[in-house]
């Protein structure tokens, strides 16, 4: 029999919505886990179904707000492995599918909340987005140009990199404790705690600096000529990175200024080299620098953009730009999987169900009649 992938076997309900959770399980479900999806219909009426994450899943509909509904979670959950949830703290507690409900069902269950400021502490009640956990973790204050409002980046590092994955490494650690104890657990996974814990090299620039880091003028962000961005002559931007004195020498020869080498890292010489090699880079076009620099080994990159990236062939080879077709039969390209394992890999087996399309043959599976699949339709609660 075909390996589905590292977590064949193991069952996940979804309960999440917008981006964390859903990018949560979806690791999940592409390295084979069967994932459910369980979203009331409100959810659909508020245009908010971002049905692009939910690959390799199945999709059903439930109204957690009808006893019947919770009736059919709670059946639901007495085989599930795992549980995965982004409410605000106390909302599945009011709905009767919390944590200590189903681990008396079901003493195996592991049970993951993704929230923006945890379970617990001052903030534990108070909304927020991607912007909010950034900012409130300092990460916020160090991106964007000196002297100028804070930049909010075009990714949700919060969301994905704070809650997703830290969600997705609790859930496997959490798997991994019960192989050897037999016993599942609760999982507290803030998004803002996710992103503080980015801030660990800043912090160690501190403990041997004295000094807290600022927005562009760290080591790692604009201070110096050797780690920096620069306009080329049409207006692109390049990127270069090198922090190690050999990659330095290396790009100081290429511009016969053998001089600048050991003053990389001069401090009364740093802005007159910025603004050196900002003129230096704007004689050349961007594509005239890719065909100087790429292969030069001195860690240099043309910053590129989305479209770029799609048609680029290191990433078409790396599976990490695939295509899919659609419900409709349109081709759409969708982001493959990172994370590549040799011997159980990870793989894009269906594509995202339509909205609740799953949910009278998931309710089939679970053991119910087709007489009271259509009372729960009639009743509201799916």
């Amino acid at each position: 029999m075909e390996h589905r992938g590292a977590l064949e076997g193991i069952r996940v309900l979804d309960l999440s919505r917008m981006l964390p959770g859903p990018y949560c399980s979806m690791i999940l479900a592409d390295h084979g886990a069967e994932v459910i999806a369980i979203e009331g219909r409100k959810f659909q009426e508020d245009g908010l179904f971002f049905n692009d994450l939910n690959r390799n899943k199945k999709h059903i509909t439930l109204n957690l707000k009808n006893p019947q509904g919770v009736e059919i979670f709670l059946k639901l959950a007495d085989k599930a492995d795992v549980i995965l949830e982004g409410f605000r703290p106390g909302v599945v507690e009011r709905l009767g599918v919390d944590y200590e409900t189903v681990k008396k069902r079901n003493p195996k269950i592991i049970y993951c909340s993704i929230s923006g400021y945890g379970q617990t502490g001052p903030l534990r009640d108070r909304p927020g987005h991607d912007v909010n956990y950034l900012s409130i973790a300092g990460v916020l204050d160090l991106i964007g140009e000196k002297g100028r409002p804070n930049v909010i980046p075009g990714v949700q590092i919060a969301d994905i990199a704070g809650g997703a994955m830290n969600a997705a490494m609790g859930i496997l650690l959490a798997l991994y404790a019960r192989d050897r104890t037999g016993k599942g657990q609760y999982i507290d996974i803030s998004m803002t705690d996710g992103i503080l814990g980015l801030l660990s090299l800043p912090n160690h620039f501190y403990n041997v600096t004295g000094k807290y880091p600022k927005a562009s003028d760290g080591l790692l962000s604009h201070r110096y000529a050797c780690y920096n961005t620069y306009e080329t002559s049409d207006g692109r931007y390049v990127a270069l990175g090198a922090v190690e004195n050999r990659f330095w020498q290396r790009f100081c020869e290429y511009l016969n200024r053998p001089d600048l080498t050991p003053l990389q890292y001069d401090e009364g010489k740093r802005d007159e080299i910025v603004g050196y090699l900002r003129q230096v880079f704007l004689t050349k076009t961007f594509a005239m620098w890719e065909s100087e620099l790429a292969d030069l080994d001195i860690c240099y990159s043309g910053v590129r953009n989305m479209q770029e990236v799609m048609d680029d062939p290191l990433f078409q080879q790396r599976e990490m730009v695939v295509e899919h077709m659609d419900e409709n039969g349109n081709k759409k390209s969708s982001i493959g999987i990172p994370v590549k394992l040799d011997g159980t890999p990870g793989s894009i087996r269906t594509p995202p169900s339509q909205f609740g399309e799953d949910t009278r043959a998931v309710l089939k599976e679970t053991g119910y009649s087709e007489k009271e699949i259509n009372g729960f339709f009639d009743d509201g609660a799916v």
